[in-house]
């Protein structure tokens, strides 16, 4: 089979000239298609719900990169970049588009990743279904218009079949999933599951390839900045707090979850918004709750027969989702870029209960952190995760990163510098012991906390070293018992509290150790030696 991109362009080409590719609908126009092709169903806040079936997450497993010559040194291959040679990803993109001129509609929609106008990558997304049509135009940046949508010249285009299952003994898979990208071809192949994240996710591991290329800091982050021009980050894996987090009252939202650092500032990747839904109530996070409105993708919410939602029921999977563009939220930035950050806060949900609500960090600890990227995988952000699980992801962002950690965290070390950066470890997970014996950090005492950071108010604060895990713990914060400030204290038994928390040390030595004689300064600098 010809390996050139002339025959694949041309198909693709032909797919886009069908009579029944419909370009650029509104999102009434779609609303009108999903309720048709009965493909979600409309709730009584004006939000469309949709369900994605037996697949209520993201499919790690499932997800590849083309190995070619051009960039094959470049990857840092391994469990989460798994290669697919370029012969096997083009017989089954071939099968894949074959399958798609077959079908009646297609729903196609051109915008772009990345608000700053060097670094902007123009997109073109071929859906299948019409809400995952309505789910690209809300998480990707949308044209002003029409027309100029006509004349977007496509830098990566997605290609989304989920109804195609691929057949691993033929197709190179893994299973009936398959999220494969290709630089040379700037193709993401997505078929045989409907979860709308793997399109958002796959185009920021796109950028988080392109950008370093360019010196340009890519980050899995939300961000914000206050009434005088102060900058925050918020690192973290999903469902640590991000967005919530983020979207505060008294500061404008830059972006919720992906974010690139050049040397003029921060800018947002996406255009929209992906929280998660579970529990989501107006008192806790007014904004995000009052985001869900007509023009919004809910998924696997519980809706009864007169549309009412009930943002409690887990009964599809904890992993419930609100897709909905950035102006949805009444305080953001416009365009989503700001100055260079004043704060970083690294958040991880800590399943063992250890580590401090928050904590200051020297940059080698930043960097160690960064590096270590711990966290818990909580329940429904991938498939088969029922309850939380402690996980390593590297920069707080692994299944998305494509380069060797190190580039990001010289990156990053390099920007704390020049900006003199203050950066704070945050804690969102449990205290006075593990899951299932202590309880989740109340999230009112995890914002005055990071409140305190952000506006400076800690960076002259009286702290205590930690003795487990040397951490800078600050001895008193207005509006925070000082009892859960230290976690040894919030555990009824200190010695359960030093063997568990010994465990944690243990667990981040070991993960550590895959970065090799390199990272030895940063290593000893973690506080564990």
């Amino acid at each position: 089979m010809a390996t050139d991109t002339y025959t694949y362009t041309n198909k693709i080409k032909n797919l886009l000239k069908k009579p029944s590719s419909l370009f650029q609908l509104s999102t009434t126009e779609l609303y009108y298609k999903i309720i048709e092709n009965n493909e979600g169903e409309l709730t009584e806040l004006g939000a469309i719900n949709a369900r994605t079936g037996k697949y209520t997450g993201r499919s790690p497993k499932d997800k590849f990169i083309v190995t070619e010559p051009s960039y094959k040194d470049d990857i840092d291959w391994g469990e989460v970049n798994q290669p697919i040679d370029e012969e096997t990803f083009l017989k089954l993109y071939d099968k894949v588009l074959d399958y798609l001129e077959a079908k009646d509609e297609l729903y196609v929609f051109k915008g772009y990743a990345g608000s700053d106008k060097k670094t902007t990558l123009p997109l073109t997304v071929i859906n299948e279904l019409a809400w995952h049509n309505l789910f690209a135009q809300n998480m990707f940046i949308r044209p002003e218009s029409k027309k100029e949508a006509e004349s977007i010249d496509s830098g990566f285009t997605i290609v989304s079949a989920p109804k195609f299952k691929a057949d691993p003994a033929v197709d190179g898979t893994n299973s009936e999933t398959f999220i494969i990208v290709s630089f040379k071809h700037k193709i993401v192949l997505i078929g045989g599951t409907e979860y709308a994240g793997e399109m958002k996710k796959s185009i920021f591991s796109v950028m988080n390839y392109l950008l370093p290329k360019g010196n340009i800091m890519s980050m899995h982050c939300s961000a914000n900045v206050g009434k005088k021009g102060d900058v925050a980050l918020f690192f973290g894996l999903s469902g640590t707090g991000k967005t919530t987090l983020s979207a505060a009252a008294d500061r404008k939202l830059i972006g919720d979850d992906e974010h690139g650092w050049n040397e003029d500032g921060i800018f947002n990747i996406e255009g929209g918004c992906y929280a998660k839904a579970i529990n989501l109530s107006r008192k806790k996070e007014p904004q995000i709750y009052d985001a869900i409105k007509y023009g919004t993708v809910l998924e696997n919410v519980v809706v009864d027969s007169e549309g009412h939602v009930d943002f409690d029921d887990n009964y599809y999977t904890e992993n419930t989702r609100a897709a909905y563009p950035i102006h949805h939220i009444d305080n953001i930035v416009v365009p989503s870029k700001a100055a260079h950050p004043n704060t970083i806060i690294f958040l991880t949900a800590d399943a063992f209960g250890v580590l401090p609500p928050i904590s200051k960090l020297t940059k080698q600890q930043a960097m160690y952190h960064f590096l270590s990227g711990f966290t818990s995988k909580l329940a429904g952000t991938e498939r088969g995760v029922t309850e939380p699980e402690p996980s390593f992801s590297t920069c707080f962002g692994a299944p998305f990163m494509p380069l060797n950690a190190k580039v990001y965290a010289n990156l990053l070390g390099e920007h704390i510098d020049k900006h003199d950066v203050d950066v704070y470890l945050v804690n969102t997970g449990w205290t006075g012991g593990k899951y299932g014996v202590g309880r989740r950090i109340n999230l009112n005492y995890t914002r005055k906390m990071v409140d305190q950071a952000i506006t400076g108010e800690l960076k002259n604060a009286e702290f205590t070293k930690d003795e487990m895990f040397g951490l800078n713990i600050p001895k008193d914060i207005e509006g925070v018992p000082q009892t859960i400030l230290n976690p040894i204290n919030a555990w009824s038994k200190p010695e359960e509290y030093k063997e568990q928390a010994q465990d944690l040390i243990s667990r981040f030595k070991d993960n550590f150790a895959k970065f090799g004689e390199d990272a030895e300064d940063i290593a000893q600098a973690g506080g564990f030696e």
